[in-house]
């Protein structure tokens, strides 16, 4: 039998051409998400009408790490399948999923995803294996109120982690509990955000040798300059507060209440400063990050598992550019605008060229939010390098986390002891990358 497979599992039966072809996919909202779950149901409904000869079989949840292995190695996982971009070019050296290469020129709208979105889900060779939905990365947040009692001009974040710390200064010096730039250091976060500043100034987490195998490559100049920056505005400036040990929900929160002026983050932290804690989009911005040499990135898409056929591919190729398609979005919008639902952050978006300029036509449309507050940022997108996480992302963070919290509580903290003692831990976890 015909298969597109790129090993890994055994070939479905082919469905005769033309005749009727059922895959199942996830992403389905909960019954608790009333909205989403309604608006996806529609969604089939729709495309099932369209396409007399498809059914869609869909399921709930996306990507569990805690199960996802076990639905593999137990042939539970759907036909396509929701994945992380971290995860993509795991499954691609493993033969866990399919090759659909072959079946894109069918669907041109694939042609103006942005090429390194489709890198993540390509091989060496070129071939494909997935399609991204959904893309995030980095910026400078920052309080706008605060910006302007300060005497700075919100409309001009900084570009430099120079600039960075002489705003922190000003703000800082407002008093009453406000915090010029705050920072992570608990819960993964510290290094998460840590890689994200690394990444900034041009520095690697980590890295593979000439022979394929993954190193720390933080304890550098690179690495010792982001952390002297922090030891600097937390001990000699006074510009982060002396509360330490955050997480991610203290910053949301300061930054919410008006007692934080600036921290590293995306789009996503934005929206739940609004809708969790009751901020409001007005009083923020978002600029690049600052050092510009690369930010830390990250999102989502969809995958096909190995050994399916051809038509399913075909199948799911259709169910996916449908959901996705740049010539829905201005619907999509004005049904989010109608439902009160933020439109006109600058990013999730995957697109280039003409299928991105619909995407901005409908964002300036539909926006319900003040867009200009976040062109600084969405001025930078395509400019700056965008990175993923590296290998083992969360046990990294959690390494890094002990040196993020060494630098932030403890005046004498040896910087370069650190970062070797972190090295060699990380160089244990990078060890265990196959």
């Amino acid at each position: 039998m015909a298969c597109a497979a790129c090993g890994g599992g055994a070939a479905e039966p082919a469905a005769s051409a033309g005749g009727p072809v059922t895959i199942t996919v996830n992403g389905l909202p909960p019954a608790t998400d009333e909205y989403n779950r309604a608006v996806f149901e529609a969604d089939v409904k729709a495309f099932e009408a369209g396409n007399p000869n498809i059914k869609i079989d869909a399921k709930e949840g996306f990507m569990d790490p805690q199960t996802f292995s076990a639905k593999i190695a137990g042939g539970q996982l759907e036909d396509v399948f929701y994945v992380y971009l971290t995860d993509a070019q795991n499954l691609i050296a493993k033969r866990q999923v399919s090759d659909i290469s072959p079946h894109l020129s069918g669907f041109p709208v694939t042609k103006d995803y942005k090429p390194g979105l489709m890198q993540v889900f390509s091989d060496q060779a070129g071939k494909v294996y997935g399609l991204p939905d959904d893309n995030y990365s980095l910026g400078l947040l920052y309080n706008r109120k605060l910006y302007e009692k300060a005497g700075l001009d919100p409309d001009r974040p900084p570009v430099t982690w120079a600039e960075v710390r002489e705003n922190a200064k000003k703000i800082s010096a407002l008093g009453g509990g406000v915090v010029g730039y705050g920072d992570y250091s608990k819960s993964n976060t510290g290094g998460w955000h840590f890689t994200a500043e690394l990444y900034s100034v041009g520095g690697d987490v980590a890295v593979r040798d000439g022979g394929g195998a993954w190193k720390a490559a933080f304890n550098d100049d690179k690495g010792r300059q982001v952390l002297q920056q922090l030891k600097d505005m937390r001990w000699t400036d006074d510009s982060m507060g002396r509360r330490q040990l955050l997480e991610y929900d203290d910053l949301v929160k300061l930054m919410a209440t008006e007692k934080l002026g600036q921290q590293i983050g995306s789009t996503g932290d934005l929206t739940n400063t609004v809708t969790r804690f009751k901020g409001t989009y007005d009083d923020y911005g978002m600029g690049p990050i600052p050092g510009g040499q690369g930010t830390l990135g990250g999102g989502s898409g969809y995958m096909f598992k190995a050994g399916l056929s051809p038509e399913k591919i075909k199948a799911g190729l259709a169910w996916l550019t449908f959901k996705k398609n740049p010539d829905r979005i201005d619907a999509d919008n004005q049904r989010s605008a109608a439902k009160g639902l933020p439109v006109g952050l600058p990013e999730p978006n995957v697109w280039t060229g003409g299928s991105e300029q619909k995407q901005l036509a409908a964002t300036k449309k539909h926006a319900t939010i003040p867009t200009e507050n976040f062109k600084p940022f969405a001025d930078a997108l395509g400019r700056i390098p965008v990175k993923l996480e590296p290998p083992n992302a969360q046990q990294i963070y959690a390494a890094l986390d002990t040196v993020m919290q060494k630098v932030l509580t403890d005046r004498d903290a040896d910087i370069a002891q650190l970062l070797a003692d972190a090295e060699t831990q990380v160089n244990q976890i990078l060890a265990t990358v196959k």
